[in-house]
């Protein structure tokens, strides 16, 4: 075989191999999510401290306090308490004292002993509806486990607190629900302060998220009449940053579809990490293919994250993402709230 033919069928190997790479890591996207019925450390402290500006400033002392430790952008990422390497990992896999962060340092504040964290008041014995964020679905499961009688919330939690056994498993995961996971349950027969721990393990990668839903167990077992209406869904928002701006363009549409780019600019002084565009979208639109970043969709917001080639931005730099998307009807989509991070 002649050389030129032989580079010929080499660049042709490698160009399939880059599009099988690039197809991958469309779809290699990570999940998000958290508890927010009963709510987590991370959803319950967003909630308290998220004003009509967008801006975070926590009331609940706790909340302040881990702002003043961590910064507000765990709280933005409320949804983010995971381990990559989890693998549905519990007890000695996340150490004592950090089963609130699942031993992720970013979500360390979170961690911290004390008794004025926001807590759900549930009634003990009674059925439940759990809801779980869906931010990014994925298969897999649940497990909820609670701490055991004599739970003392001023010292660091640890596995000893927790009982043995998870109190309800919902495995495979149930149907999303208008941007959440909705499952019931009977809650334990408790009372006074506890913690919930949820546990969301994949089954398509090791990827485990942790969370701690502090709830005040109340009555004597015996159910109410009605079973109580869970927290509504919250779509995650993005706070006006001071270090990028983005913008969603329409490029073209036709009849039940379009193209559209996504663009993040770097307005800060130093490098911009795993980047990240969000955006609203009208009912009716799903985002299907994506280039030069990874999509997401819950409900009517999208979100374009950085491919691992492009996931650092310099400042003054620029990054552009593609995506095709389906609708119903001719009419255009267009995209609002558009955020970045």
């Amino acid at each position: 075989m002649r050389t030129t033919a032989k580079v010929a069928i080499i660049t042709a190997l490698a160009v399939i191999a880059a599009g099988l790479t690039t197809l991958a890591l469309q779809h290699a996207a990570l999940a998000h999510g958290a508890l927010q019925a009963p709510a987590s450390r991370t959803y319950a402290c967003y909630t308290d401290g998220l004003t009509s500006s967008g801006e975070i400033r926590p009331t609940n002392p706790a909340c302040a306090q881990a702002v003043a430790a961590g910064g507000t952008q765990p709280l933005y990422d409320w949804y983010g308490v995971l381990r990559s390497d989890g693998a549905g990992r519990t007890r000695g896999f996340i150490p004592d004292g950090k089963l609130c962060s699942g031993g992720f340092a970013k979500y360390a504040a979170y961690d911290a002993a004390r008794a004025d964290w926001p807590a759900s008041v549930l009634q003990a014995g009674a059925a439940f509806n759990f809801v779980y964020g869906a931010w990014v679905p994925h298969p897999g499961g649940f497990k909820l486990y609670v701490t055991k009688d004599g739970y003392n919330p001023t010292k660091p939690l640890t596995w000893d607190d927790m009982e043995e056994q998870p109190f309800l498993t919902a495995d495979p995961e149930p149907a999303v629900s208008n941007g959440a996971y909705r499952f019931s349950g009977t809650l334990p027969n408790k009372s006074g302060r506890h913690v919930i721990y949820s546990v969301w393990y994949r089954s398509d990668s090791q990827e485990t998220f942790y969370g701690c839903s502090d709830v005040i167990f109340s009555g004597t077992g015996t159910p109410p009449p009605s079973t109580p209406t869970p927290t509504p869904t919250v779509t995650p928002t993005i706070p006006p940053p001071t270090f990028c701006t983005a913008e969603v363009t329409l490029s073209n549409s036709w009849s039940g579809g379009f193209q559209a780019s996504a663009t993040i600019k770097n307005t800060g002084d130093a490098p911009i990490n795993n980047w990240y565009i969000q955006w609203t979208m009208p009912t009716g639109v799903t985002i299907t293919q994506a280039w030069n970043g990874t999509s997401m969709q819950s409900g009517t917001t999208g979100m374009i994250h950085a491919a691992a080639w492009n996931a650092q931005l310099a400042p003054g730099a620029t990054a552009t993402a593609g995506f095709l998307g389906s609708m119903t009807g001719a009419t255009a989509p267009t995209f609002t709230g558009v955020g970045c991070g």
